[in-house]
């Protein structure tokens, strides 16, 4: 008699799959609270540290609520709210963004997941883990932005703005890329955020400096790290969270997963090293710098992230250098020519997020290897039915790929510029103004939270019992 064996999950579940992209989310959730919480408050004066900090808090708990009650649905929902499908520019309309609708009943929750794109391999968990793995992305990208603005924009505007940016902005990219939309059913890719996460987050972070205006000259003068070996935490706690979000994304914990953490480690060091190198012989100072270091690193995560499974280790490697290379020369010489010289972008994130991804999207279609397999199933090297790769111009895929990445590079800048500025003049009309007057800019956290970072103790001083000879003699 066969013994009866209870499976405490269902027949669709795979546990490796499953655990995989609770680990990645975990990951990628961790380069959020504490990653760029601690990161940020490092790099900025003292005054700014908790105003710094509860906004990444908070701006990673609204996109959270917002992404689970409704948000969710717009970016990987199965129903286009034009129905989908149809030609020219009704296509792109119908397929733009999805319905959306809350998925917090215990159905939505513990059902086999799917999606508008979905492939023909079927996903192995529950749209719960797909929803919290999608969700440390979009929580990510409005704390990316935030660097911009650091240091005058008021909370109780930004509390309005981040779920008003996640729903109009970050869902719609994220539909249109990931979700199965025009931009992807047009042959468009963007492996795990290059385009939709950080061209956008440096392209609103941009807008917004512009229409907020600048810190204080004073502070602007004076922006001096308060903490390098925080930021050396942040900093860290990003690299290794990055295995999370470019091994994340293949949704499987295959062979792709592993070459997408080995990519990403690659170009990172290799972005990281050539800042360093151009440093020490192009600066003024001529001198390597820790902060450089951290800017390269940054280039190359970012870069390296719409390509991550799709090109192979010298491709990953090209990219860091690539990447590193052309935003250091940005960061030294754009600031010297409008616009950018009129816009105070606090930690230069349009530089190490907007251009970096900007860079690292485009070169997908140059260096994608089409022997990079991202599916596989039984046959020759893992090409079966269902396996997914992509051909760039140097491995015989001709122009239509860098085409495709250059179309949906123009749409994703246009439209973050354009909608961002819109919701900044809503929230600044709701809360009568976006920036905290000066004389609150001028005091910083205390001001406006009634808390600091380093507190003197002056309550809780020790006063000693013991008399001191000078008090015996009084």
């Amino acid at each position: 008699m066969l013994a009866v064996t209870n499976i405490p999950y269902p027949s669709w579940l795979v546990p490796g799959d499953n655990t995989w992209q609770l680990t990645a989310a975990t990951l990628v959730g961790l380069m959020s609270l504490p990653g760029i919480a601690v990161l940020y408050a490092g790099l900025v004066q003292k005054k700014w540290v908790v105003n710094t900090m509860l906004m990444a808090f908070t701006g990673f708990s609204l996109v959270l609520l917002v992404w689970i009650l409704w948000a969710f649905n717009m970016g990987f929902g199965t129903n286009p709210i034009g129905g989908g499908g149809g030609t020219g520019i009704m296509h792109f309309f119908r397929d733009m963004v999805s319905m959306p609708h809350p998925i917090t009943g215990a159905a939505a929750e513990q059902q086999q997941t799917s999606s508008f794109a979905q492939t023909l391999v079927p996903f192995h968990f529950p749209t719960s883990t797909f929803a919290y793995f999608q969700v440390v992305f979009a929580a990510i990208t409005p704390l990316l932005f935030l660097g911009s603005v650091l240091g005058r924009m008021k909370f109780k505007a930004w509390l309005i703005f981040v779920p008003l940016w996640c729903t109009f902005v970050y869902a719609i990219d994220a539909f249109l890329l990931w979700g199965g939309g025009y931009l992807a059913s047009e042959g468009a890719v963007d492996y795990s955020g290059g385009y939709v996460i950080h061209l956008s987050a440096g392209v609103a972070g941009f807008v917004a400096a512009w229409v907020i205006g600048p810190r204080l000259a004073k502070d602007k003068a004076h922006a001096v790290p308060n903490n390098l070996p925080l930021v050396a935490i942040g900093a860290g706690i990003l690299w290794l969270g990055w295995n999370g979000f470019n091994g994340g994304d293949p949704f499987y914990a295959g062979v792709d997963a592993a070459a997408a953490v080995l990519n990403t480690n690659l170009a990172t060091a290799a972005a990281l090293m050539t800042w360093v190198v151009i440093d020490m012989v192009g600066s003024k100072d001529k001198k390597p710098t820790f902060l450089g270091a951290i800017n390269g690193m940054i280039c190359g995560l970012v870069a390296i992230t719409p390509s991550a499974g799709w090109v192979n280790g010298l491709g990953a490697i090209l990219v860091g250098v690539i990447a590193s290379t052309i935003v250091w020369f940005a960061w030294n010489y754009l600031p010297k020519i409008r616009p950018f010289s009129k816009v105070d972008d606090a930690l230069g994130v349009v530089f190490t997020h907007g251009i970096a991804g900007l860079t690292g999207g485009l070169l997908v279609g140059i260096l994608a290897d089409p022997r990079m397999i991202e599916y596989g199933v039984k046959g020759k090297n893992y090409a079966g039915a269902g396996s997914s790769v992509v051909s760039g111009l140097f491995y015989g895929g001709g122009f239509h790929q860098l085409w495709e990445q250059f179309r949906a590079a123009v749409w994703v800048i246009v439209f973050t510029a354009v909608m961002t500025y819109i919701i900044l003049k809503v929230v600044k009309f709701i809360c009568r103004g976006l920036r905290e007057p000066d004389e609150v800019l001028a005091i910083g956290d205390l001001a406006i939270h009634e808390e600091e970072a380093y507190p003197r103790e002056t309550f809780a001083e020790r006063i000693s019992s013991v008399p001191t000879r000078q008090d015996d003699r009084v």
